[in-house]
Parts: structure tokens; sequence; C-alpha cells
């Protein structure tokens, strides 16, 4: 079986870096690689900070470093969420840990970013525990190495992709962020010139597809992450094979008679993660990651109107701490006179630390009663002040279940 090579972005770590990966990984980049280049621990510790953002942000995988002194500091990347660390071999330090953090944190998380002076020495760093190595492109031996290698490039046309992209060894290009453009468009290229790409293939064709009487497939958009329902339209085949072809969304307009891509003039693109038919086969279900509102009145969904409604708990969980915390953030943007919610923001994050702290005792007395419904409401005051803590420091629960899924 041959392994999907690979197409990522070399990343900067700076203020818009967040941002800016995200665009990168909904534009169909498989990985990330974050360079930090801090000058001191208090900048270290902000960049790990992005970095964090980043990966509850991006699904894309993420190589991290730039900034290795000591041990601790690859715990931190790998705590962070990356997936691999690189060491510089420029760093004489960072060669003399090498054996102690692969024996430590496995030699698959540890790469070797090699430049012109330490080319040969590939084999020792592989014997010392180097997982992968890291060269520029212009560094690549043609005859490859016998490792794993990632190349680092700028902006490259197709031809030079498939060149570096077929030389053996070579598992992934990582092409400079900014410079980058639309990695779903530049995988499919590359895979129809016989390279092992990760893009969007169709199991079904549009042929197998029940089509309305105009040759139409409906479409239901519904967000990847929450799983709220979006909007609906409708595809022909050329939008399909557009949608699969681009990564992002292109729909067939029955009033227009024409095809579109969703955002093409609004900037509101819907990048595909998951494409689903139903049982019949004749209608389909995107799950996309979509940029600011789906509907083209500008709320972030087509179905806000409300028709008729009969009272009821809402009892998905994630929608219930999110009910409750918009609560919490509406009380400490609009403070209510009386709340007690006011009253914890008022007195401070010490008082909210406080009463966190107070409420897990609770949590660990009511545990030693048999009565479950103790412990139920221990919990809930528990968890109701570690929301007003997350407000109090600007933390989501998107954050929170991004970083769990992580684990």
């Amino acid at each position: 079986m041959v392994k999907e090579k690979k197409l990522g972005a070399l990343v900067t770590l700076t203020e818009s870096a967040v941002d800016l990966c995200r665009r990168l990984d909904d534009g169909g980049a498989d990985e990330l690689m974050l360079v930090d280049v801090s000058s001191d621990d208090a900048g270290h510790d902000k960049s790990i900070g992005m970095m964090k953002k980043i990966i509850r942000n991006a699904d894309a995988q993420v190589i991290a470093g730039g900034r290795v002194k000591r041990v601790e500091d690859v715990k931190k990347y790998l705590y962070a969420g990356a997936r691999m660390v690189f060491l510089q071999a420029s760093e004489a330090g960072n060669i003399d840990m090498l054996k102690e953090v692969s024996d430590r944190f496995g030699k698959e998380k540890i790469a070797v970013y090699l430049d012109d002076g330490n080319l040969s020495r590939m084999e020792e760093y592989a014997s010392l525990g180097a997982g992968s190595f890291i060269l520029d492109a212009g560094n690549c031996p043609t005859e490859g190495c016998g490792f794993p290698v990632i190349l680092l490039t700028e902006k490259q046309n197709t031809e030079n992709l498939q060149t570096l992209l077929s030389i053996p060894g070579v598992t992934g290009v990582m092409l400079a962020g900014k410079a980058a453009g639309d990695f779903m468009e530049k995988k499919h290229v590359l895979k129809g010139a016989g390279l092992p790409m990760n893009t969007f293939e169709s199991s079904v064709s549009w042929k197998e597809f029940k089509l309305l009487n105009d040759g139409l497939l409906p479409v239901i958009v519904q967000d990847y992450r929450t799983g709220e329902v979006l909007m609906m339209a409708y595809m022909n085949e050329q939008a399909f094979t557009d949608t699969l072809k681009t990564g992002k969304m292109n729909y067939y307009s029955r009033s227009r008679k024409s095809q579109w891509l969703k955002g093409e003039t609004s900037g509101h693109f819907q990048y595909v993660k998951s494409l689903h038919l139903d049982c019949d086969n004749d209608t389909l279900l995107a799950k996309v990651a979509q940029v600011g509102a789906a509907c083209h009145t500008g709320s972030r969904s087509c179905f806000y109107q409300t028709l008729a409604k009969k009272e009821y708990d809402e009892t998905n969980p994630l929608m219930v701490f999110e009910k409750v915390y918009d609560v919490i953030m509406d009380r400490k943007l609009h403070p209510k006179e009386g709340s007690y919610t006011n009253y914890l923001f008022d007195k401070g994050i010490d008082k909210i630390l406080k009463k966190v702290g107070e409420e897990a005792t609770e949590i660990i007395i009511a545990a030693k009663n048999p009565d479950p419904e103790e412990i139920i409401y221990e919990i809930s005051d528990f968890l109701y002040h570690a929301m007003v803590l997350m407000a109090e420091k600007g933390v989501s629960w998107e954050d929170i279940t991004k970083e769990l899924a992580n684990r």
C-alpha cells in the first residue's frame, strides 16, 4: 500500500497565526508546521498559548518547534497538542537532549531539522532517536535517504511539487504559509499525476443518485462542529464535481439558472468536512466549516424563523452548557442588579476561584453519600461556577471540547 503524501503549511507564530492556520486548514492543508520564534520565556509561553488556540480551531495535525532549550519545552509543545516536535541540528543543546526526549516521548514524536552542515549525520541522529527529518527543499538527497523526510519550500508550481513529493523518503512538503494558496486544488492535480494524496473522492457516482425532475440533487448543509442546520440548496453534476475538487461547497441556482460558489462574493465560504448520502440516494448532507453567515440575510442559519414550538427541556449536553454559558456572558456584558453572577464578577477572580474550590470540595463530600441526587446537585453547582471562571478568563465550551477531543 502506498502511503499518502502530505501537503502542509509552514507558519511562524504571530498574532495573526490563529486565523491564518484556520484558513489553511479549511483550504485543505494536511499538516501545519508551527515555528516558535520567541526570544524569551514570556514570549515562549505566549507562543504556546497561540499554539493551543490553533490546534483547538484547526483539524490538521501540527508539527511544532523553534525554541527548545530543555526537555520541558518539548513536553509543552506536545501537551499543547502537537503530533511531533522538531529539534534543530544546528543547536548543540538540541542534539544533546535528542535521545532523552525520544526515549521519554517516543521517536515517532521527534523530528530533527537539518541544515547543510548536518545532512551527513542523519544516520547518527536516527540512532539517537530521530523519527523523521525536516530539510530545506534544495538540500534533499535526490536518491532518498531511507528516513521519513518533510521538505520546507517556498511557493512551488505543481510540476516542482510533483518532483519533490516523488523523491523516495519524502512524506510531505511544507509550503510557506501566506503563499500556499489552495491546497485542495493542488492535491487534486498531484493525484491526477499519479501521487497518492488525501482528497475528496465520492464513493457513489453521480449517475447513481436519484435526482429531481430538473436533474438537481437537494443538499442540506450542517455545521460540522455544532450540528446546526445552516441552509438547504441544490446541486447539478458540475457543482458536485467542483465541490469535490475544491473542497468548497458549490451549488446550482434554480432562479438564476447558473452554478455558484458559496461565498464567492460575500467571503462566507463553506469548507467541506464530509459529504453523506441518505438511504434513498436522493438527498445530500454536507457537514461544513462555515465562514461567517450561511444565510443571505446575514443570519448564521437560514432556519431562524420559528413557526410553531412546543416547550421542552433541551437535553443535548453541549447545548445546555452553551445556553447557560451564554446567560453568564450576557450578565458579564450587561450587568443585572441583584444577579448572583454579577456579584461574582464584581468580587473578582479570587472570589470566583474560592467558590470553584468550595464547590469541588462539596462534590467530594456528596460522593460519600449513597444518594446520587446530592452529587448531581453539587456537580451542577460546580459546573456553573466553573463556567463563571471560564467567562472571566475568556474560555469557551468550544475551547474545552476541542481540547478534550485532542486528548
